[in-house]
């Protein structure tokens, strides 16, 4: 009964669902979910992304949509849309307050019940991928996102953290957070990782390196890639612009098309 009912609701159009954590705040989850979702894109793939952050939404900035207002339609919510083909919609409490700087000064019980209205009333359509931008943290509205997804099994998460061994210390827990829940880990990725020059190209770790890929193969699980400090990336971010397309030359490109073309691999092999 419960598959039958996720064939009918709003995301029984999408194909795999993935969410984007880490037990650290200002690692660059939604970096990771907006890069990891243009390039998808640039891969000829539909994407969606859930912004569950809800005290710090910044996915419609980073896309530059955070004027943009949901509608409804007899499925629910229609998602704002990013571009003209539709190829990337999204849905965030960002696009639900009156002003920009309003605080969501809400109790758990009414943020979990928002993130069940979320997973059940956006009505996505046919979707390749949806990425559900996570707060930090393994506290309620994790235990709800994932609770509520898992009748659509969920493809996996990847774990988010930065080289420094504070983050990492928190990734680990993170990790214990996916196995209690039975979710898989598709992988760790190291954000932040040196700082490539664009002077003289060399590299600089500010942040140490290496802690991610210690995590993963710690834990036995892949690591994704070490994505550097980019100052096109972040000039990108701040202007709701298309990195992926812009600055294929850039230190970062390489390490985030990387990522998703991992994710992208290991979805053929799941389907065959």
């Amino acid at each position: 009964m419960e598959e039958v009912a996720a064939e009918r609701s709003n995301l029984g159009g999408v194909r795999h669902i993935l969410l984007v954590l880490s037990g650290k705040g200002g690692v660059g989850k939604s970096t990771i979910s907006t890069e990891l979702a243009l390039s998808l894109r640039h891969s000829g793939k539909k994407v969606g992304i859930l912004d569950v952050d809800l005290c710090g939404p910044s996915i419609p900035r980073m896309f530059k949509v955070q004027d943009s207002d949901v509608h409804q339609c007899d499925a629910g919510w229609v998602p704002v849309f990013v571009d003209q083909e539709k190829s990337i919609s999204l849905m965030s409490i960002g696009f639900l307050l009156e002003k920009p700087d309003d605080a969501v000064v809400w109790r758990g019980p009414k943020k979990n019940a928002l993130i069940k209205q979320f997973v059940a009333d956006v009505a996505w359509g046919e979707l390749d991928f949806l990425i559900v931008d996570t707060p930090p943290g393994t506290s309620d509205e994790h235990i709800s996102t994932v609770e509520a997804l898992r009748p659509y099994k969920p493809l996996g998460a990847i774990l988010v953290t930065t080289p420094q061994a504070v983050s990492v210390g928190d990734v680990r827990r993170e990790l214990t957070f996916c196995k209690k829940t039975g979710l898989r880990v598709l992988g760790i990725v190291e954000n932040m990782s040196g700082f490539v020059c664009p002077h003289c190209s060399e590299c600089t770790n500010i942040f140490s390196k290496g802690g991610g890929e210690e995590l993963a193969k710690h834990a036995g699980v892949p690591f994704l890639g070490s994505v550097p400090l980019d100052p096109q990336l972040s000039q990108s971010l701040e202007e709701g612009r298309d990195f992926i397309q812009e600055f294929p030359k850039s230190s970062a490109f390489p390490a985030l098309t990387r990522i998703a073309q991992q994710i992208l691999d290991g979805t053929l092999q799941q389907s065959s």
